[in-house]
């Protein structure tokens, strides 16, 4: 049975950093993309950052400089680092794994950037 589940969120303040982490089990972790999304109430969910099975990154245009996604394949984790965190950051953040036709969601954790 395949659990992806996300932790790390919490309330931060502008400027400030959170390191999020998303462990998947129940799946071979090296062979798929692993992805963040992160989704406001009202708004589409929105793709920040993701990260291929080669170690291949992308970014969102609001987030490039700002958030480093890495893996790490014997944890069968990824993380998602996000420095110089703006309130526009306050959002769910979901970890999502992806290959081919097999698509898997975590639970999401909140994100709150705010004084």
């Amino acid at each position: 049975q395949v659990q992806v589940v996300e932790s790390g969120g919490g309330l931060v303040q502008p400027g400030g950093s959170l390191r999020l982490s998303c462990v998947a089990s129940g799946m071979m972790f090296s062979s798929y993309v692993m992805r963040w999304y992160r989704q406001t109430p009202g708004k589409q969910r929105e793709l920040v950052a993701d990260i291929g099975s080669a170690g291949n990154t992308h970014y969102a245009d609001s987030t490039k400089g700002r958030f480093t996604i890495s893996r790490d394949n014997a944890k069968n984790t990824v993380y998602l680092q996000m420095n110089s965190l703006k309130p526009e950051d306050t959002a769910v953040y979901y970890c999502n794994a992806i290959r081919g036709p097999l698509v898997y969601w975590g639970q999401g954790t909140q994100v709150t950037v705010s004084s």
